[in-house]
């Protein structure tokens, strides 16, 4: 899988204060998720990709195109959801994002075709005329992301894309996420601090602290790796039920009051452990995969040492 965002060495200073501490690493996955702590270094890195922050040291790549010596190419293949406001007073929703589309280079008949299918894509096609000023929270959010795909973007930037959401916008805001994502065609970064969110719309995750990384994480492969641990309880059986489990070859731990933790090895499918509990008349009462959440993965890679892979 060719890679999205390249990370080699990346140093940025302010002053005397280092904020990104010589970054390393390879990010290819459909959404990226970007997570730390506040004063991680989060924004730092998304504006320092974008151009807006020079490096002291190091550079990264964006699609093989360097930040530093390619600095308007990388622009062009990014779309921007900030998390402040930015929109101008007095100006329509649609008029807005027709200007954002022309400073992205679309000429002004196109620019202002594409700002009407992106309000329509996020569902404000009925309010597009009205004044941005007056829009609600959930409506500014919505119209900052028609403003991010607008001019055809392959990488999306999205910064707390869900702030300040009620559930109901919130679902919404995901969906659309979901299914931008899914299109296959156009890569996410999304920086947010609800794990949730980069739970439910990532598939690899770069998390930050102190400047630094402190774990890449693949969550696709955490979540294929996990669907072999098992946690049981059942009612019946006891040794017996237990010794024709061990006997599958499973690793596993039992306390001997139904509670089973299992790993199941190759080849051993769950419907096999169903036909031995039938067999001794051994009731499954409950039985699930064990894995590590995304919050367990963050409070691991916030008390481990920087640098590491998960």
């Amino acid at each position: 899988m060719s890679a999205v965002i390249e990370l080699d060495g990346l140093e940025v200073r302010f002053g005397q204060r280092a904020i990104l501490k010589k970054l390393s690493a390879t990010l290819s996955g459909r959404a990226i998720g970007l997570l730390g702590p506040n004063g991680a270094g989060k924004s730092t890195l998304i504006n320092t990709l974008l151009g807006f922050v020079k490096p002291w040291a190091g550079t990264a790549r964006v699609f093989g195109c360097d930040i530093c010596t390619q600095a308007r190419q990388v622009r062009a293949l990014i779309g921007h959801m900030p998390e402040s406001d930015a929109f101008i007073a007095n100006m329509s929703g649609v008029r807005q994002v027709r200007l954002m589309a022309e400073l992205a280079g679309l000429p002004p008949d196109q620019a202002l075709e594409r700002a009407h299918e992106a309000f329509f894509h996020v569902g404000l096609g009925e309010v597009r005329y009205r004044n941005a000023g007056t829009y609600s929270l959930g409506m500014k959010q919505l119209a900052k992301l028609a403003q991010a795909i607008v001019h055809g973007a392959r990488l999306l930037f999205l910064d707390e894309p869900t702030n300040g959401l009620d559930p109901p916008a919130r679902q919404r805001m995901i969906q659309l996420i979901q299914g931008i994502r899914d299109r296959g065609d156009v890569h996410l970064l999304l920086s947010s601090h609800l794990l949730r969110d980069v739970e439910e719309c990532c598939d690899e995750v770069l998390i930050l602290k102190d400047g630094r990384i402190a774990a890449v994480c693949n969550l696709e492969e955490e979540r294929r790796a996990n669907r072999k641990f098992l946690e049981m309880e059942t009612v019946g059986g006891g040794e017996e039920f237990a010794g024709a489990v061990a006997k599958l070859g499973c690793e596993m731990a039992w306390t001997g009051n139904g509670r089973f933790k299992l790993v199941l090895p190759d080849g051993v499918e769950i419907r096999q452990l169903y036909e031995l509990a039938a067999a001794r008349q051994v009731q499954i009462r409950r039985l699930h995969h064990k894995r590590d959440s995304l919050e367990d993965i963050f409070l691991k890679a916030m008390e481990g040492p920087t640098g590491g892979r998960l």
